[in-house]
């Protein structure tokens, strides 16, 4: 089975770590963030990968020529440096030869594991299945009711919502929803095409509770690597 993984943001909210490199070459410990996450799917025995680039797409072409990692399929494809996430997954679409496929972020984290991942899709029958997770509580709760507190709680992760969580399993089906679009490059995957899916009942939900982690800024990739210091790589444990 076949992994598409985004890699062609320009990952601004890191700051200077993607003005030489993109987002997703930048190092967790002593390995790029992609690979993290290629090892995630290789734990199941996935191993065929396509990389869908833009800014400084070159960057991880010349990095896996080198690199060569032994029993990975590894391509690198170029979508353009100003395609939205929607058009670059599109512009894919002729490596994806078998039914399922599937999809994910390339500065994304997490312990989910991916066979029973695939199992739930399977069994829900839809055209797409999308990881979802509650975020890091940043804050405290809480209720007032004619100024005053009636409930304060601390920090609880299970106050927030459900979000986005990436990793998602996709038929190729997925690819209809396209067609309505004349500027291919200007398609938001989440925004276009995955609002789209909902709308049809189609999209289904697949929760997970484990460990899950975004490098969006600076203070995420230290806490990242402050991990990998102290050689717990949570994202490995399933």
């Amino acid at each position: 089975m076949k992994v598409i993984i985004l890699a062609g943001g320009l990952g601004t909210r890191l700051g200077n770590e993607t003005k030489l490199k993109p987002k997703p070459m930048v190092k967790i410990g002593n390995l790029p963030i992609i690979q993290h996450i290629m090892k995630i799917y290789e734990c199941f025995k996935i191993r065929d990968f396509i990389i869908a680039g833009g800014y400084k797409h070159n960057f991880i072409q010349n990095f896996f020529k080198k690199k060569k990692l032994h029993g990975l399929n590894i391509k690198v494809i170029d979508t353009g440096n100003n395609c939205l996430t929607g058009g670059r997954v599109y512009k894919l679409k002729k490596y994806i030869n078998d039914d399922l496929f599937m999809l994910t972020y390339g500065d994304g984290l997490a312990n989910i594991d991916i066979n029973k991942l695939l199992k739930f899709h399977k069994k829900k029958k839809k055209i797409a299945t999308i990881t979802i997770v509650r975020p890091p509580a940043r804050w405290g709760h809480v209720t007032i009711k004619k100024n005053l507190v009636t409930k304060f709680e601390e920090k609880n992760q299970l106050n927030e919502g459900w979000i986005n969580g990436g990793f998602f399993v996709l038929n190729k089906k997925f690819f209809d929803f396209f067609k309505k679009y004349k500027n291919k490059n200007k398609i938001i995957l989440e925004k276009d095409i995955l609002t789209s899916i909902s709308k049809k009942k189609e999209l289904s939900a697949y929760k997970h509770l484990g460990f899950w982690k975004c490098m969006d800024t600076p203070r995420d990739k230290e806490y990242l690597n402050q991990l990998t210091k102290k050689k717990k790589l949570p994202w490995l444990k399933f």
